[in-house]
């Protein structure tokens, strides 16, 4: 589906690298990940620079991480041709593609991907099933997807019983660079 929506969006990233990236002097690289949430590509949250700020920080004290300083970097992306997990259709069109991936896993007797940790952090079987409607939609002939917007249930209730989390977000992966309008330095209080 087309959106003719621009968003802002954040991601949480080194503090140097924010700033190399506003200022036109680097790129950011997609990431390809087996985890991946939603597939390859960059990864944004969308009305959230607290969120990419808070994941930035949380990054800081992992092992093999390239942030020594938490920093967040905005963007204006146009969602182009979006896969928005909001649309009854794109929910069909992943089913369609998990149900794929599982016959062809089944057809070449290897293990399907699990998702693991809690909350499902590393989601290996959802990446492999957003590569394969990706790949499914090339092999059709189908116009790529820009961006992948999918809203997720995260952390803890906010009061006993509550339908809202703590960490509930709506993430967004971009595809295709060319989406992203232009970067800029929020500034947060």
């Amino acid at each position: 589906m087309t959106f003719q929506n621009i968003v802002l969006s954040f991601h949480g990233c080194d503090a140097a690298l924010a700033k190399r990236v506003a200022a036109g002097d680097e790129d950011l690289r997609p990431s390809r990940n087996a985890y991946d949430w939603l597939g390859h590509g960059l990864y944004f949250w969308q009305d959230s620079p607290a969120r990419a700020r808070a994941w930035a920080g949380a990054a800081v004290k992992r092992e093999n991480t390239s942030v020594k300083k938490p920093g967040v970097l905005g963007a204006v992306i146009d969602l182009g041709n979006c896969l928005s997990l909001t649309d009854p259709q794109a929910i069909h069109s992943v089913r369609d593609a998990h149900r794929r991936y599982s016959e062809l896993a089944a057809l070449a007797n290897v293990k399907p991907a699990r998702n693991l940790g809690t909350e499902m952090s590393a989601r290996f079987l959802d990446c492999a099933v957003f590569e394969m409607l990706h790949t499914m939609s090339q092999s059709e002939g189908r116009a790529p997807y820009d961006t992948v917007r999918a809203f997720f249930v995260e952390g803890s209730e906010i009061y006993p019983g509550a339908g809202i989390r703590e960490q509930d977000h709506v993430q967004i992966c971009v595809r295709n660079p060319k989406r992203i309008l232009g970067f800029f330095l929020p500034r947060l209080g």
